[in-house]
Protein backbone atom coordinates (compact mmCIF):
# COMPACT_ATOMS: atom_id res chain seq x y z
CA UNK A 1 0.00 0.00 0.00
CA UNK A 2 1.20 3.11 -0.81
CA UNK A 3 0.45 5.88 1.89
CA UNK A 4 2.44 8.72 0.72
CA UNK A 5 -0.58 10.69 -1.22
CA UNK A 6 -2.32 10.89 2.39
CA UNK A 7 -2.96 14.28 3.55
CA UNK A 8 -2.98 15.45 7.04
CA UNK A 9 -6.84 18.56 7.35
CA UNK A 10 -6.30 20.49 10.20
CA UNK A 11 -8.49 22.59 11.62
CA UNK A 12 -8.11 26.34 12.34
CA UNK A 13 -10.37 28.86 13.90
CA UNK A 14 -7.66 32.20 14.68
CA UNK A 15 -4.80 32.84 12.73
CA UNK A 16 -2.74 31.90 16.38
CA UNK A 17 -4.07 28.07 15.41
CA UNK A 18 -3.28 28.57 11.57
CA UNK A 19 0.17 28.74 12.60
CA UNK A 20 0.25 25.95 14.82
CA UNK A 21 -1.24 23.68 12.41
CA UNK A 22 1.10 24.48 9.68
CA UNK A 23 4.22 24.43 12.50
CA UNK A 24 3.71 20.93 13.75
CA UNK A 25 2.98 19.61 9.93
CA UNK A 26 -0.14 19.85 8.58
CA UNK A 27 -0.23 19.20 5.03
CA UNK A 28 -3.78 21.27 4.53
CA UNK A 29 -5.79 23.90 6.76
CA UNK A 30 -9.32 24.04 6.42
CA UNK A 31 -10.91 27.51 7.83
CA UNK A 32 -13.77 30.18 7.83
CA UNK A 33 -14.44 33.54 6.79
CA UNK A 34 -16.95 35.50 8.71
CA UNK A 35 -19.86 34.43 6.71
CA UNK A 36 -21.12 31.11 5.72
CA UNK A 37 -19.09 28.83 7.84
CA UNK A 38 -20.30 25.77 10.29
CA UNK A 39 -18.56 27.91 13.24
CA UNK A 40 -19.69 30.80 14.13
CA UNK A 41 -18.11 31.36 17.64
CA UNK A 42 -14.38 30.79 16.49
CA UNK A 43 -12.60 34.13 15.79
CA UNK A 44 -12.86 32.92 11.95
CA UNK A 45 -10.86 35.04 8.87
CA UNK A 46 -11.00 38.71 7.67
CA UNK A 47 -9.92 39.11 3.58
CA UNK A 48 -6.70 40.66 5.45
CA UNK A 49 -6.19 37.85 7.74
CA UNK A 50 -7.55 35.44 5.25
CA UNK A 51 -4.74 36.52 2.61
CA UNK A 52 -2.23 36.85 5.38
CA UNK A 53 -2.74 33.13 6.03
CA UNK A 54 -3.31 31.91 2.52
CA UNK A 55 0.80 33.74 2.09
CA UNK A 56 2.04 31.84 5.30
CA UNK A 57 0.60 28.41 4.50
CA UNK A 58 1.93 28.63 0.63
CA UNK A 59 4.83 29.85 2.02
CA UNK A 60 5.42 26.25 3.78
CA UNK A 61 4.03 24.38 1.18
CA UNK A 62 0.38 23.98 2.71
CA UNK A 63 -3.09 24.29 1.18
CA UNK A 64 -5.83 26.52 2.29
CA UNK A 65 -9.38 25.03 2.44
CA UNK A 66 -12.43 27.77 2.99
CA UNK A 67 -15.56 26.62 4.29
CA UNK A 68 -18.46 27.75 3.12
CA UNK A 69 -20.85 24.53 4.20
CA UNK A 70 -23.31 26.20 6.18
CA UNK A 71 -27.06 25.52 4.92
CA UNK A 72 -27.35 29.07 3.68
CA UNK A 73 -31.75 30.83 3.29
CA UNK A 74 -32.76 32.79 0.53
CA UNK A 75 -31.61 36.40 2.50
CA UNK A 76 -27.92 35.07 2.41
CA UNK A 77 -27.50 34.25 -1.23
CA UNK A 78 -26.86 37.75 -2.35
CA UNK A 79 -23.54 37.86 -0.24
CA UNK A 80 -21.85 34.71 -1.04
CA UNK A 81 -20.98 36.28 -4.74
CA UNK A 82 -18.51 38.47 -2.36
CA UNK A 83 -16.71 35.99 -0.62
CA UNK A 84 -15.96 33.85 -3.32
CA UNK A 85 -14.54 36.60 -5.40
CA UNK A 86 -12.58 37.42 -1.83
CA UNK A 87 -11.20 33.62 -2.17
CA UNK A 88 -10.41 33.75 -4.98
CA UNK A 89 -8.23 36.68 -4.83
CA UNK A 90 -6.53 35.50 -1.77
CA UNK A 91 -5.23 32.22 -3.42
CA UNK A 92 -7.41 30.02 -1.84
CA UNK A 93 -6.82 26.56 -2.88
CA UNK A 94 -10.53 24.94 -2.33
CA UNK A 95 -13.96 25.64 -0.80
CA UNK A 96 -16.21 23.10 0.80
CA UNK A 97 -19.54 23.38 0.45
CA UNK A 98 -22.88 21.29 1.46
CA UNK A 99 -25.36 23.07 -0.50
CA UNK A 100 -26.01 22.47 -4.36
CA UNK A 101 -27.56 25.55 -4.94
CA UNK A 102 -23.87 27.17 -3.56
CA UNK A 103 -21.84 24.55 -5.48
CA UNK A 104 -23.21 26.25 -8.59
CA UNK A 105 -22.50 29.40 -7.66
CA UNK A 106 -18.82 28.55 -6.94
CA UNK A 107 -18.73 26.95 -10.48
CA UNK A 108 -20.84 30.36 -11.73
CA UNK A 109 -18.35 32.89 -10.14
CA UNK A 110 -15.16 31.15 -10.01
CA UNK A 111 -14.71 28.29 -12.51
CA UNK A 112 -11.53 27.63 -12.02
CA UNK A 113 -11.25 26.99 -7.79
CA UNK A 114 -11.66 23.64 -6.34
CA UNK A 115 -14.75 22.20 -4.53
CA UNK A 116 -15.07 20.16 -1.98
CA UNK A 117 -18.42 18.57 -0.66
CA UNK A 118 -18.50 18.68 2.73
CA UNK A 119 -19.77 16.43 5.12
CA UNK A 120 -23.25 18.15 5.76
CA UNK A 121 -24.56 17.04 2.63
CA UNK A 122 -24.35 13.57 3.77
CA UNK A 123 -22.53 11.54 1.07
CA UNK A 124 -23.60 7.56 1.77
CA UNK A 125 -23.17 6.16 -1.35
CA UNK A 126 -20.66 6.08 -4.34
CA UNK A 127 -24.51 7.18 -6.68
CA UNK A 128 -24.44 10.17 -5.13
CA UNK A 129 -20.35 10.95 -5.03
CA UNK A 130 -20.55 10.29 -8.38
CA UNK A 131 -23.12 12.71 -9.70
CA UNK A 132 -20.98 15.40 -7.35
CA UNK A 133 -17.97 14.56 -9.38
CA UNK A 134 -20.03 14.89 -12.36
CA UNK A 135 -21.29 18.14 -11.15
CA UNK A 136 -17.64 19.26 -10.89
CA UNK A 137 -16.81 18.64 -7.48
CA UNK A 138 -13.14 17.36 -6.66
CA UNK A 139 -13.13 15.76 -3.44
CA UNK A 140 -16.41 14.02 -1.55
CA UNK A 141 -15.98 14.65 2.08
CA UNK A 142 -17.90 11.04 3.23
CA UNK A 143 -20.21 11.10 6.23
CA UNK A 144 -19.45 10.09 9.38
CA UNK A 145 -21.80 7.26 10.09
CA UNK A 146 -19.74 5.54 7.11
CA UNK A 147 -17.92 2.25 7.94
CA UNK A 148 -14.78 1.40 6.54
CA UNK A 149 -16.43 -1.07 4.01
CA UNK A 150 -18.67 1.69 2.66
CA UNK A 151 -15.93 3.89 1.89
CA UNK A 152 -14.08 1.42 0.40
CA UNK A 153 -17.09 0.73 -2.32
CA UNK A 154 -17.23 4.32 -2.68
CA UNK A 155 -13.58 4.57 -4.08
CA UNK A 156 -14.20 1.27 -5.92
CA UNK A 157 -17.00 2.74 -7.45
CA UNK A 158 -16.18 6.70 -8.60
CA UNK A 159 -13.55 8.31 -10.32
CA UNK A 160 -9.96 7.90 -9.87
CA UNK A 161 -9.57 11.32 -9.24
CA UNK A 162 -12.52 11.91 -7.04
CA UNK A 163 -10.25 12.76 -3.93
CA UNK A 164 -12.00 10.79 -0.54
CA UNK A 165 -11.86 13.43 2.70
CA UNK A 166 -13.01 11.29 6.47
CA UNK A 167 -12.94 12.71 10.13
CA UNK A 168 -10.60 10.72 11.78
CA UNK A 169 -10.38 12.75 15.17
CA UNK A 170 -12.15 15.19 17.44
CA UNK A 171 -15.87 15.64 18.73
CA UNK A 172 -18.89 13.53 17.07
CA UNK A 173 -22.44 14.99 16.47
CA UNK A 174 -25.15 12.69 17.79
CA UNK A 175 -27.20 14.05 14.58
CA UNK A 176 -26.61 12.60 11.20
CA UNK A 177 -23.27 13.98 9.91
CA UNK A 178 -24.10 17.49 11.95
CA UNK A 179 -27.37 18.05 10.78
CA UNK A 180 -29.33 19.01 13.78
CA UNK A 181 -32.49 21.17 14.36
CA UNK A 182 -32.01 20.51 18.51
CA UNK A 183 -29.94 23.85 18.97
CA UNK A 184 -32.33 25.93 16.71
CA UNK A 185 -35.28 24.21 18.59
CA UNK A 186 -34.45 24.88 22.09
CA UNK A 187 -32.56 28.42 22.13
CA UNK A 188 -33.15 29.42 18.46
CA UNK A 189 -29.04 28.97 17.55
CA UNK A 190 -28.87 26.97 13.92
CA UNK A 191 -26.39 24.51 13.62
CA UNK A 192 -26.57 24.47 10.06
CA UNK A 193 -25.77 27.92 10.31
CA UNK A 194 -22.64 27.42 12.13
CA UNK A 195 -24.37 28.84 15.72
CA UNK A 196 -24.89 25.16 17.61
CA UNK A 197 -25.22 25.57 21.42
CA UNK A 198 -24.44 21.74 22.05
CA UNK A 199 -27.62 21.00 23.75
CA UNK A 200 -26.46 17.58 22.80
CA UNK A 201 -23.97 17.74 25.89
CA UNK A 202 -27.22 18.94 28.67
CA UNK A 203 -28.40 17.14 31.34
CA UNK A 204 -31.86 15.83 30.86
CA UNK A 205 -34.21 14.18 32.99
CA UNK A 206 -38.05 13.73 32.62
CA UNK A 207 -41.38 15.32 33.54
CA UNK A 208 -44.51 13.10 34.30
CA UNK A 209 -47.40 14.90 32.46
CA UNK A 210 -49.92 15.55 35.48
CA UNK A 211 -47.05 15.66 38.36
CA UNK A 212 -45.45 18.82 37.11
CA UNK A 213 -42.24 20.36 38.76
CA UNK A 214 -41.55 16.49 39.62
CA UNK A 215 -38.27 15.78 38.00
CA UNK A 216 -36.99 12.03 37.21
CA UNK A 217 -33.33 11.22 35.93
CA UNK A 218 -33.50 9.73 32.61
CA UNK A 219 -31.44 6.61 33.13
CA UNK A 220 -29.07 5.08 29.72
CA UNK A 221 -28.09 2.97 32.89
CA UNK A 222 -27.01 3.42 36.11
CA UNK A 223 -24.09 5.74 35.20
CA UNK A 224 -26.07 9.14 34.06
CA UNK A 225 -28.53 11.01 32.24
CA UNK A 226 -26.19 12.54 29.27
CA UNK A 227 -28.06 10.53 26.97
CA UNK A 228 -27.09 11.84 23.92
CA UNK A 229 -23.80 13.36 24.59
CA UNK A 230 -21.26 11.53 21.83
CA UNK A 231 -17.63 10.12 22.80
CA UNK A 232 -14.97 11.62 20.83
CA UNK A 233 -13.22 10.26 17.43
CA UNK A 234 -10.12 8.96 17.44
CA UNK A 235 -8.33 6.90 14.57
CA UNK A 236 -5.07 7.60 15.18
CA UNK A 237 -4.47 3.41 15.60
CA UNK A 238 -6.25 2.81 12.25
CA UNK A 239 -4.83 5.09 9.65
CA UNK A 240 -3.38 2.19 7.76
CA UNK A 241 -7.05 0.67 7.09
CA UNK A 242 -8.29 3.87 6.44
CA UNK A 243 -5.70 4.57 3.87
CA UNK A 244 -6.84 0.86 2.56
CA UNK A 245 -10.27 1.81 2.19
CA UNK A 246 -9.76 4.75 0.04
CA UNK A 247 -9.20 7.75 1.99
CA UNK A 248 -6.51 9.97 1.34
CA UNK A 249 -7.44 12.74 3.95
CA UNK A 250 -7.60 12.37 7.37
CA UNK A 251 -9.21 15.53 8.93
CA UNK A 252 -8.99 16.62 12.35
CA UNK A 253 -11.92 18.34 13.84
CA UNK A 254 -11.46 21.50 15.89
CA UNK A 255 -12.02 24.98 14.27
CA UNK A 256 -13.44 25.85 17.96
CA UNK A 257 -10.53 24.11 19.69
CA UNK A 258 -7.50 26.23 21.32
CA UNK A 259 -3.99 26.64 19.37
CA UNK A 260 -2.34 24.36 21.49
CA UNK A 261 -5.07 21.27 20.56
CA UNK A 262 -4.47 22.26 16.89
CA UNK A 263 -0.91 21.93 17.50
CA UNK A 264 -0.66 18.66 19.49
CA UNK A 265 -3.22 16.75 17.38
CA UNK A 266 -1.49 17.47 14.13
CA UNK A 267 1.76 17.21 15.25
CA UNK A 268 0.52 13.23 16.53
CA UNK A 269 -0.93 12.54 13.14
CA UNK A 270 1.80 14.01 11.23
CA UNK A 271 3.95 11.51 12.63
CA UNK A 272 1.75 9.37 12.32
CA UNK A 273 1.31 9.16 8.63
CA UNK A 274 5.38 9.85 8.49
CA UNK A 275 5.83 6.38 9.99
CA UNK A 276 3.12 4.66 7.73
CA UNK A 277 5.22 6.23 4.99
CA UNK A 278 8.54 4.93 6.19
CA UNK A 279 6.61 1.18 6.92
CA UNK A 280 7.56 1.33 10.65
CA UNK A 281 5.02 1.08 13.47
CA UNK A 282 3.61 4.32 15.23
CA UNK A 283 5.69 4.76 18.36
CA UNK A 284 3.54 4.68 21.69
CA UNK A 285 4.64 7.93 22.63
CA UNK A 286 2.62 9.64 18.94
CA UNK A 287 -0.31 7.59 20.22
CA UNK A 288 -0.11 8.74 23.53
CA UNK A 289 -0.07 12.55 22.54
CA UNK A 290 -4.09 12.65 22.06
CA UNK A 291 -4.23 12.35 25.40
CA UNK A 292 -2.48 15.11 26.24
CA UNK A 293 -5.05 17.68 24.97
CA UNK A 294 -8.15 18.11 26.44
CA UNK A 295 -10.84 15.52 25.06
CA UNK A 296 -13.63 13.66 25.92
CA UNK A 297 -13.31 9.49 25.79
CA UNK A 298 -12.48 8.37 22.45
CA UNK A 299 -13.89 5.74 20.24
CA UNK A 300 -13.93 4.79 16.78
CA UNK A 301 -17.08 6.05 15.63
CA UNK A 302 -18.84 4.27 12.78
CA UNK A 303 -16.08 3.38 11.06
CA UNK A 304 -15.94 -0.19 11.77
CA UNK A 305 -19.37 -0.96 11.36
CA UNK A 306 -22.53 0.32 13.86
CA UNK A 307 -21.25 1.74 16.89
CA UNK A 308 -21.75 0.10 20.01
CA UNK A 309 -19.49 2.07 22.91
CA UNK A 310 -19.68 6.26 21.12
CA UNK A 311 -22.03 7.35 23.91
CA UNK A 312 -20.79 8.52 27.38
CA UNK A 313 -23.52 9.03 30.18
CA UNK A 314 -21.80 10.02 33.36
CA UNK A 315 -20.74 13.58 32.21
CA UNK A 316 -20.24 16.13 29.80
CA UNK A 317 -17.31 17.17 30.69
CA UNK A 318 -13.59 17.06 29.15
CA UNK A 319 -10.85 15.25 30.20
CA UNK A 320 -7.92 17.59 30.51
CA UNK A 321 -4.73 16.02 32.38
CA UNK A 322 -2.30 18.71 31.01
CA UNK A 323 -2.08 22.60 31.13
CA UNK A 324 -0.16 24.92 28.59
CA UNK A 325 2.82 26.73 30.64
CA UNK A 326 3.84 28.82 28.24
CA UNK A 327 4.68 29.21 24.43
CA UNK A 328 8.39 29.78 22.56
CA UNK A 329 9.26 33.05 20.84
CA UNK A 330 12.36 32.39 20.43
CA UNK A 331 15.69 30.49 21.87
CA UNK A 332 19.27 32.61 21.93
CA UNK A 333 22.10 32.84 25.01
CA UNK A 334 21.32 29.55 26.42
CA UNK A 335 17.54 30.68 27.45
CA UNK A 336 14.15 30.36 26.09
CA UNK A 337 12.23 33.26 25.98
CA UNK A 338 8.82 32.67 26.52
CA UNK A 339 5.27 34.13 26.40
CA UNK A 340 3.40 32.69 29.67
CA UNK A 341 0.01 30.81 29.42
CA UNK A 342 -0.89 29.22 32.43
CA UNK A 343 0.85 29.16 36.02
CA UNK A 344 4.00 27.67 36.65
CA UNK A 345 6.72 28.07 39.27
CA UNK A 346 10.40 27.31 39.55
CA UNK A 347 11.28 23.78 40.42
CA UNK A 348 8.56 22.08 38.28
CA UNK A 349 9.60 19.78 35.89
CA UNK A 350 7.55 20.13 32.47
CA UNK A 351 7.50 18.64 28.91
CA UNK A 352 8.59 20.89 25.98
CA UNK A 353 7.28 19.65 22.32
CA UNK A 354 8.84 21.09 19.30
CA UNK A 355 7.16 20.03 15.90
CA UNK A 356 8.25 17.10 14.74
CA UNK A 357 10.08 15.84 17.49
CA UNK A 358 8.84 13.94 20.93
CA UNK A 359 8.34 16.18 23.66
CA UNK A 360 11.78 16.85 26.41
CA UNK A 361 11.41 16.25 29.94
CA UNK A 362 12.84 18.95 32.12
CA UNK A 363 13.08 20.62 35.51
CA UNK A 364 13.13 24.52 35.96
CA UNK A 365 15.78 25.51 37.46
CA UNK A 366 15.46 29.27 37.36
CA UNK A 367 12.76 31.33 36.01
CA UNK A 368 13.24 34.85 35.15
CA UNK A 369 10.75 37.79 34.13
CA UNK A 370 10.79 39.25 30.70
CA UNK A 371 14.03 42.17 32.48
CA UNK A 372 15.79 38.99 33.65
CA UNK A 373 14.97 39.08 37.13
CA UNK A 374 14.38 36.01 39.38
CA UNK A 375 10.97 35.01 39.66
CA UNK A 376 9.38 32.18 41.85
CA UNK A 377 6.36 31.83 39.84
CA UNK A 378 4.53 33.06 36.13
CA UNK A 379 1.41 33.81 37.59
CA UNK A 380 0.46 36.82 35.09
CA UNK A 381 -1.55 35.90 32.36
CA UNK A 382 0.71 36.42 28.92
CA UNK A 383 3.66 37.59 30.69
CA UNK A 384 7.44 37.81 29.00
CA UNK A 385 9.60 34.99 30.73
CA UNK A 386 13.34 33.68 30.49
CA UNK A 387 14.39 29.89 30.99
CA UNK A 388 17.58 28.52 31.03
CA UNK A 389 17.92 25.79 28.72
CA UNK A 390 20.74 23.79 27.23
CA UNK A 391 19.05 22.36 24.03
CA UNK A 392 17.82 24.75 21.65
CA UNK A 393 13.92 24.70 20.31
CA UNK A 394 11.92 26.51 17.32
CA UNK A 395 9.51 29.38 17.65
CA UNK A 396 6.36 28.31 18.99
CA UNK A 397 7.68 24.73 20.39
CA UNK A 398 4.85 24.50 23.40
CA UNK A 399 6.01 23.90 27.86
CA UNK A 400 3.43 22.17 29.44
CA UNK A 401 2.35 21.20 33.12
CA UNK A 402 1.11 17.47 34.04
CA UNK A 403 -2.11 19.20 36.06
Amino acid sequence: MNFNNLEVLSPAGSFESLRAAVDYGADAVYLGGQSFGMRAGPENFTYDSLKAAVELAHSKGVKIYLTCNTLPRNNEIPYFRQLMEEANDCGVDAVIVADLGLLSLVKEYCPDMEVHMSTQTGIVNYVTARELYNMGVKRAVVARELSLEEIAEIRAKTPADLDIEAFVHGAMCVSFSGRCLLSQYLVNRDANRGECAQPCRWSYSLMEETRKGEYYPIHEDTDGTYILNAKDLCMIDHLAEIAEAGVTSLKIEGRAKSSYYVSVVTNAYRMAVDSLKQGSECPEWVREEVFKVSHRPYCTGFFFGHPKDCQYYPSSGYIREYDVAAVVGECKGGYLYCTQRNKFSNGDEVEILAPGKKFDTFKVSELLNGDGEPIESANHAMMKLMIPCEKEYPPNSIIRIKK
